[in-house]
């Protein structure tokens, strides 16, 4: 198993709490990555897409190097999240975005791949205050399990993508 991240610091981080788990790290450019072609089973993007100015290219690379990519990503089709990303001055100062169910297909196709699985979870979003996301919590089982309302409101989604 390999981890890669640009940042250094978090490497060394990550190194560091290792434990005895078989983890290599790396410190290295997601859009670059110095493997060869198809040297991995699976590709995880756990939360990182949101944080890039070229996700697509992301995913294209990911696809390269792996033949299923798993993608965790904030719901960008939740209106809720998309006025926390205009109105949070972490998310500008980031400038962080969401994107859509539909828009991650896009890519996924787009890098030659297609969507196997799409979960949708969660009603609070990151960043949310507490109160409300004490009444949010509260609200989470109706809306995860509510065909319709999940696709929007849900805080997260899981895409299991295949090279085609």
């Amino acid at each position: 198993m390999v981890a890669a991240d640009a940042a250094t610091n978090a490497v060394a981080v990550a190194a560091r709490n290792t434990g005895s788990r078989p983890i290599r790290f790396l410190v290295s450019d997601a859009h670059c990555l110095p493997f060869r072609d198809s040297s991995f089973d699976v590709v995880l993007l756990q939360s990182v897409l949101h944080h890039d100015n070229d996700p697509a290219q992301m995913i294209q690379e990911a696809f390269r190097i792996a033949p299923k990519v798993v993608i965790h990503e904030p719901n960008g089709n939740n209106p809720g999240l998309k006025v926390i990303e205009k109105t949070s001055r972490y998310h500008i100062e980031h400038n962080e975005k969401s994107y859509s169910i539909r828009q991650m297909r896009r890519w996924i196709k787009d890098a030659g791949g297609s969507v196997r699985y799409v979960k949708t979870a969660g009603f609070v979003p990151m960043f949310c205050p507490d109160g409300l996301a004490k009444a949010m919590k509260l609200m989470e089982p109706a809306v995860e399990w509510t065909p319709g309302v999940r696709s929007i409101a849900c805080a997260v989604y899981v895409m299991v993508g295949v090279r085609e």
